[in-house]
């Protein structure tokens, strides 16, 4: 399901960068409109282009599309008594990336829902949304998610490329020497996934490359702070198995010793028949 509410946060951090800029901020007035349902305001204040793409109700573009999809939004969530916990945030030249754990507790059982929101301010009075998760933990399928963004000439540096090249070319060990000693790779469905420490990460990493190789991914855009390195991509193939592209997006926390700390990723790629 789309994640509204917190898109507030994500936008925040965007509206600092187009302030920084010198630009117009808008954002604070947006919100405070849809928070009034006053219709003529909102399209005063927000007179470009509002546009979200969300892995279930796909691109809700414009303000009448965006009411309707706030307004089904905030009235599932009510009925999954959710709550918000943020992981992290990552903001860099106009692009924010928010990690959110939604806790939903329908029926007297919680569950934990790992979804990452992406906020683009590309001028004073436009803002794109772009939200990453994987739909298993709410509804037990995995469902392919076409790409939101093309691939883009964007190479991540340091550790952060040397662990895309590992993972490439299906090198569990030289995967598992990116982490520290006591990092973790933590899967889209949840925080029960987390594989913590080189024992856990040796296992994870063999396993997923018994299907004839590496994981290819295209790169779309990447949003670096110097700590978080928040990656959008198409994954095109999977071992030996080519997949049509699904969109994704890593996000890559770096230690005080340069390695990855942790690896959180929001996808939902469904891994070949032939893993085990």
């Amino acid at each position: 399901m789309p994640w509204f509410p917190d898109f507030v946060s994500a936008v925040e951090l965007a509206r600092k960068q187009t302030r920084a800029a010198g630009r117009a901020d808008p954002v604070g007035q947006y919100f405070a409109a849809l928070n009034s349902g006053d219709t003529h305001v909102l399209e005063t204040v927000w007179p470009g282009e509002v546009v979200v793409y969300d892995p279930r109700a796909g691109e809700v573009r414009g303000h009448r599309q965006l009411r309707h999809f706030v307004s089904t939004n905030q009235h599932w969530l009510t009925e999954q008594h959710a709550r918000i916990e943020t992981v992290a945030s990552t903001y860099s030249g106009g692009r924010a990336v928010v990690e959110l754990l939604a806790h939903l507790g329908p029926d007297g059982r919680e569950l934990a829902w790992p979804v990452a929101v992406v906020a683009e301010a590309p001028d004073d009075l436009s803002v794109v949304f772009r939200t990453y998760c994987s739909q298993w933990p709410v509804d037990g399928r995995r469902h392919l998610r076409p790409p939101v963004l093309g691939p883009g000439q964007v190479h991540p540096g340091d550790v952060v490329g040397r662990y895309q090249a590992a993972l490439e070319a299906g090198d569990a060990e030289a995967v598992v020497s990116t982490f520290g000693t006591d990092g973790y790779y933590r899967e889209p469905i949840g925080p029960h996934a987390t594989h913590r420490g080189t024992a856990e990460l040796r296992s994870f990493f063999a396993g997923s490359f018994s299907a004839g190789g590496g994981i290819d991914l295209q790169n779309c855009a990447v949003t670096d702070d110097g700590v978080r390195c928040a990656l959008e991509y198409n994954c095109v193939r999977w071992g030996s198995h080519d997949l049509p592209p699904q969109a994704g997006l890593g996000v890559f926390e770096r230690g005080p010793d340069g390695l990855l700390a942790a690896a959180r990723v929001y996808d939902d790629i469904e891994p070949p028949a032939a893993l085990p």
